[in-house]
């Protein structure tokens, strides 16, 4: 019986050309076309969400370079897999090896790749959905640059959808209509293959008529619905759970943030996942509006990590509730995303010579650090002088929220920074 390839396998692309979304890396200006160009490829981690690219891009750079490679996943593999293929990457030069989901390897088998890293026998392409400053050890860490990928854009789900709207009428010689694609956007939440997967489900579950398959969103939304409700925490469902939890806690609903933590909790996920979560939420959502969240979502993760299961439930169940009736601010990650762009934007401008520091007596006749005001010579331990660049004077990036707590200190900077008003 011949085996049925799904969508997504074959969606998968077979050239650089066909690779959608990731324009950072992958545009004309993009890090790994360079290094394509210059057939130099650093051991990396690919850090990014289900379905944004990663294992293609490991392949397609293997298959652009022409470079051996060797594949390994971290599920079935362990130590001895690891040193065979060491062996046999010694008598071939410029081998990569692709590890999918490096976060499950445990510290042996990571450590065991540290050699072969670090004298250049292998390239190592690792992917993976955590992140690798918790679930990568530090030694492997330092050894790779990490490159991050985002979800797909609305853009790039549609430019997929059209491709595979195509080949899935080429495949089943039946016309494929796609009538309305907000469901299959909204439903994907930026992930390539879950996207393709449903897209799949909804033709192969539609009735034909008069030699064609209408795919519409209603039809979409019936599919997903029969999906199982099971919490796989390897799957999609350890996702979206998981985004459920967040976005509850973020809304201020502690009773489905419980629920949710109750799903993830008896389908068996890792606790510490969960505390790092809160621990990103806490500074995310709500930030100075209530400092002593981070604190407290701190402690969580480190009782978490010494305690284990099954005593951690109560540990981040007071954590959630705590939170979830916290008040709320995102001040602080809209300022982070406003300065980030601001860097985009101006360049690496010039520090002003006044803030620079001067070790060396050339550089204090060169003006380094001359003409510093130190704030702790002045009333109050504050005087005016400029801290930006001279050309982004003026630039605001934080916006104090309409809290209690931030008022507070929004008060207070006005009555120090009255140039800003």
């Amino acid at each position: 019986m011949e085996r049925t390839v799904p969508l997504a396998e074959r969606m998968r692309p077979k050239s650089l050309e066909e690779y959608v979304g990731q324009a950072h890396l992958m545009g004309k200006d993009g890090i790994f076309i360079k290094m394509i160009r210059n057939k130099n490829i650093p051991s990396c981690i690919l850090w990014g969400p289900p379905g944004s690219g990663k294992t293609t891009l490991a392949l397609l750079l293997a298959q652009t370079l022409r470079f051996p490679f060797f594949t390994l996943s971290a599920i079935g593999s362990g130590v001895k897999e690891i040193r065979d293929i060491i062996d046999r990457a010694k008598f071939q030069p410029k081998a990569i090896l692709f590890i999918d989901e490096i976060h499950r390897f445990n510290k042996a088998q990571q450590d065991a790749l540290l050699g072969a890293v670090e004298n250049g026998t292998l390239t190592l392409i690792g992917a993976t959905t955590e992140n690798p400053s918790f679930e990568v050890n530090a030694a492997l860490l330092s050894r790779c640059q990490v490159f991050v990928l985002k979800p797909l854009s609305e853009t790039d789900l549609l430019n997929l959808l059209q491709r595979a709207v195509a080949r899935e009428s080429e495949d089943k010689k039946i016309n494929v209509r796609l009538t309305q694609t907000n469901a299959l956007i909204s439903l994907s939440g930026g992930d390539a293959r879950k996207m393709l997967n449903l897209l799949e489900m909804t033709v192969n579950s539609t009735d034909a008529d008069a030699g064609e398959i209408t795919v519409t969103d209603h039809a979409v939304v019936h599919v997903a619905r029969q999906r199982t409700a099971r919490y796989d925490k390897s799957g999609e469902q350890h996702y979206d759970i998981i985004s459920a939890f967040i976005k509850s806690i973020r809304g201020s609903d502690p009773d489905a943030a419980l629920y949710w933590l109750a799903r993830m909790l008896t389908g068996g996920e890792d606790p510490q996942f969960i505390a790092r979560r809160l621990l990103i939420l806490a500074s995310e959502d709500i930030g100075n509006a209530n400092p002593n969240a981070l604190l407290l979502a701190n402690t969580c993760f480190q009782a978490v990590s010494a305690v284990g299961m099954p005593e951690s439930d109560l540990i981040l169940s007071q954590t959630t509730i705590y939170l979830a009736c916290s008040p709320k601010s995102n001040s602080a990650y809209k300022a982070i995303r406003k300065a980030q762009k601001a860097v985009e934007k101006f360049g690496d401008l010039p520090v002003p010579l006044h803030l620079r520091n001067a070790p060396t007596h050339l550089m204090k006749k060169l003006g380094y650090g001359a003409d510093y005001l130190y704030p702790h010579d002045y009333p109050d331990n504050f005087t005016e002088q400029q801290y930006l660049p001279d050309a982004m004077q003026g630039q605001v990036f934080y916006q104090p929220a309409d809290n209690e707590r931030e008022q507070e200190m929004a008060k207070r900077q006005r009555k120090r920074w009255k140039s800003k008003e």
